[in-house]
């Protein structure tokens, strides 16, 4: 756990060279030692501008930070970035430096780091390394800050007791316990088995029937299932079928259409359940987790699955289940999709073994065919036309890019392939339609970035580690459908008034959660992210603007961070 310093840990004093000044946020010093009880590591990560303004010294700073411990306990490590803005260093928030640095002194890598801050250059820093970030506002926490963090908590105590939920939720044989209840409503067994992460089962039978990417999210619960079953089998409808090809852990796929499901659903017809009822029975499991999104209902098809006597059923269920479940497991919205689904499969007993790092991973693909890797992979399209790029940005962030030095590949469905060419023009590569997901998955591997809405190739690039600049509309939650411990910028207005309606086509005229980022906005944010062109830029285009990426807005000055 990475920990900002002021605003976070002490009340904000700008500039604080005198330990007497030092005052911690209110319960600070528990919330900390909750942490350390746990086991989790603790830095700090803290911009402090007034060493290069000369209004402090070294062992001022020091002080202050002797005083810290001394009131609030003893910290792992310390990572001050002394620089001021104008310096362009790689340490200062939100530049991700401090974030890498962190972990190497902890002994880990960012994507097993959560960083708590009060601003969005905190926020910023930690998604640009791959941590999360949890953003806790003061009154210097601007409203947009607000809007686009994936995960915000009321105080410092708040934080950390959902941080230790959600790591007891996956590692239950690790975590016991956690402040703040648990989110897990099992039965007297499940629990036991939960805790023990030991369970075996011989065959059983999961879920997830939704698009591509709602099943490369479910990945990690898939293997941590796998880990303790005989044999897996996945039930999946036809938009996610391509991705369950890529999934390791998987021993066989059912495919049927769940009209209950379905985005575009059809009637239910007594001969569809039929056959599926057949396919079900077919499959003789002795027990199911039904993986679904936080609108959906796994209760009609653990109905059909008592049907043809499958003893034991998992599900995530708000709703009441009566004898329709035997694990009835609970989850506070916002929670990221993949440990939604970690967190059921260690409900229903099968916790994620030591060896298998918590994180998207897929079966072995084919090289890509487009040439040396380090290239960007551009996506403009989605199924969802809410979360797709607006043609107009996708055309011009090509150009830009190639102007930059970048080489870019223009990837879509087959669906998509006048658009690609469109966007791709003269200079970019276009792959619009020639590529299933496999050989999609290919090409994303071999990417230096991926530029990308809200969409599968997102979740492809997270399962290779390829950074994401995510061009997300805000109709569903960042914290939950966003790229997940990966490296990732995000950009486009969180505040729009799309946000959380969940609309597939945008419901706001001129589509302006994402028509208002500029291409300029994207070259910032790979060069945050680190991702250098492939050869020189061609020349300075008229578009090229100075901003910093949305999201990494903050004043240079404020409280001399």
């Amino acid at each position: 756990m990475l920990v900002d310093r002021d605003g976070t840990l002490v009340e904000d004093v700008p500039y604080n060279g005198d330990p007497e000044k030092v005052r911690p946020v209110p319960g600070a010093r528990a919330a900390l030692d909750a942490v350390r009880a746990a086991g989790l590591r603790l830095a700090v990560v803290t911009n402090q501008s007034g060493l290069a303004k000369g209004l402090f010294t070294e062992a001022q700073m020091r002080a202050v930070h002797a005083r810290i411990e001394e009131l609030l306990g003893p910290f792992d490590a310390w990572l001050v970035c002394p620089h001021d803005d104008a310096d362009g260093c790689g340490c200062r928030k939100p530049a991700p430096g401090l974030v890498h640095a962190a972990a190497r002194e902890l002994g880990t890598v960012p994507g097993r780091c959560v960083l708590v801050g009060d601003i969005g250059r905190d926020v910023t820093a930690a998604l640009a390394a791959g941590a999360q970030a949890v953003l806790v506002p003061t009154p210097v926490t601007r409203p947009e800050e607000v809007d686009a963090a994936p995960w915000v908590a009321p105080d410092l105590p708040a934080a950390v007791a959902e941080i230790l939920r959600r790591q007891a939720a996956i590692h239950p044989a690790t975590y016991q316990s956690a402040p703040g209840g648990t989110s897990a409503r099992t039965t007297t067994a499940a629990a036991g088995a939960a805790a023990t992460g030991r369970r075996r089962a011989g065959t059983v039978l999961l879920v997830r029937s939704d698009s591509a990417g709602d099943v490369l999210v479910t990945g990690p619960g898939i293997r941590a299932v796998a880990a303790h079953a005989e044999r897996v089998v996945l039930l999946c409808g036809p938009r996610g079928r391509a991705a369950a090809d890529l999934l390791p852990g998987i021993d066989a796929v059912v495919e049927h259409r769940l009209p209950w499901i379905d985005p575009a659903p059809g009637p239910v017809e007594p001969a569809d359940i039929t056959a599926l009822t057949a396919k079900l029975a077919a499959v003789a499991a002795d027990e199911a987790v039904i993986f679904t999104s936080y609108h959906q209902s796994p209760l009609p098809l653990a109905l059909l699955l008592r049907t043809v006597g499958v003893r034991r059923i998992a599900a995530i269920s708000d709703d009441y289940p009566g004898s329709l479940l035997d694990v009835r497991h609970r989850v506070p919205v916002g929670v990221p999709e993949p440990e939604r689904a970690l967190s059921l499969a260690a409900a229903a007993g099968y916790a994620l073994p030591d060896y298998d790092e918590p994180a998207l991973r897929l079966r072995p693909v084919p090289a890509p065919q487009v040439g040396p890797p380090g290239y960007v992979v551009l996506h403009p399209g989605s199924a969802a036309q809410s979360r797709g790029v607006p043609p107009e940005l996708a055309a011009g962030i090509a150009r830009a890019l190639t102007a930059a030095g970048h080489r870019v590949v223009v990837t879509g469905g087959a669906d998509e392939a006048e658009l690609t060419a469109w966007v791709a023009g003269d200079d970019a590569v276009d792959l619009g339609g020639g590529t299933g997901l496999a050989e999609l998955a290919a090409t994303v591997a071999g990417a230096a970035a991926v530029v990308v809405g809200n969409t599968g190739p997102a979740h492809l690039a997270a399962a290779y580690g390829v950074p994401v600049v995510s061009l997300f509309a805000p109709t569903v939650p960042f914290g939950q459908w966003g790229p997940w411990r990966v490296p990732t910028v995000r950009l486009g207005d969180a505040g729009a008034p799309c946000r959380d309606t969940r609309a597939a086509r945008c419901p706001v005229p001129g589509h302006p959660c994402l028509s208002r980022i500029t291409p300029g906005q994207v070259l910032d944010a790979l060069a945050l992210l680190g991702v250098p062109p492939a050869r020189p830029a061609t020349a300075e285009p008229a578009w090229a603007v100075a901003a910093e990426p949305a999201r990494a807005v903050a004043a240079a000055g404020r409280s001399g961070r």
